[in-house]
């Protein structure tokens, strides 16, 4: 068993493998973790890791809290995430690499990252300025019939996103070339699909990529059935991930 232990950046949301990652850096306990990873030799990589949150809040209250006025708001590295951090994060992550990592005036960071490895989450380390956790890192085994099931994935996303763009009363871009790799497409289509934060993490989870998209081809198919039957969707930017306001 491989492991490592890296910085731990908790978020509401699931990182995957090729996905660029925007953070806009502004909690004392992630400034530390930033400037930390500066100091990291530039032609060596920049490594933290993001795990979903299962049961707490990416951004600690900073002032007093409702329904109580007078209470004060939680300080220090693991602010946000309860007594036990383990029990608050969901156990698979993502390592991600900060290609870019600038330092504003104030103090603040605008980050960009891209994951790369999927990691097990073993212990976190709440006793330094940010959160740490002891990682194991998850080989991606292709599973049975891999390359049958991302064709297959391929054309149910193309129809996906045809519904998604009719509903929505817009326009497709297909001039996007999109990857033939089994673990690649299934880690494009988990990420570019509009789900909820427990279905994109049991997408992330998944044993095996054959599993993630033999996942992904139901709910690509149950979805495109919704969508036919909607008049419109809210507007959303499909293959984008929202900026963490960490």
């Amino acid at each position: 068993m491989t492991t490592v232990r890296l910085p731990l950046f908790p978020l509401n949301s699931v990182l995957f493998p090729g996905l660029v990652l925007p953070l806009n850096v502004f909690e004392e306990r992630y400034r530390a973790m930033m400037r930390d990873l500066l100091k990291t030799p530039e032609d060596e990589p920049r490594r933290f890791a993001v795990v979903a949150i299962r049961d707490g809040h990416e951004v600690a209250p900073s002032l007093p809290g409702m329904p109580d006025p007078t209470a004060q708001p939680e300080r220090g590295p693991a602010a946000g995430l309860g007594p036990d951090p383990l029990k608050a994060l969901h156990a698979v992550g993502c390592v991600a690499d900060a290609a870019t990592v600038r330092e504003r005036s104030d103090g603040t960071f605008e980050v960009l990252a891209t994951g790369t490895t999927r990691v097990r989450l073993l212990s976190v380390d709440a006793s330094g300025p940010f959160l740490t956790a002891e990682l194991e890192e998850l080989s991606e085994e292709p599973g049975d019939e891999a390359g049958a099931l991302a064709e297959g994935v391929l054309r149910s996303f193309r129809q996906y996103q045809k519904r998604l763009a009719g509903a929505r009363e817009r326009s497709m871009s297909t001039g996007a070339e999109l990857p033939d790799d089994p673990s690649v497409v299934s880690y494009l289509v988990a990420a570019a699909m509009v789900h909820d934060t427990p279905t994109k993490q049991r997408l992330l989870q998944a044993p095996d990529t054959a599993s993630r998209l033999r996942d992904e081809l139901k709910l690509l198919r149950a979805e495109t059935a919704i969508i036919r039957s909607l008049p419109s969707l809210p507007a959303f930017e499909l293959t984008r991930a929202p900026t963490s306001l960490n």
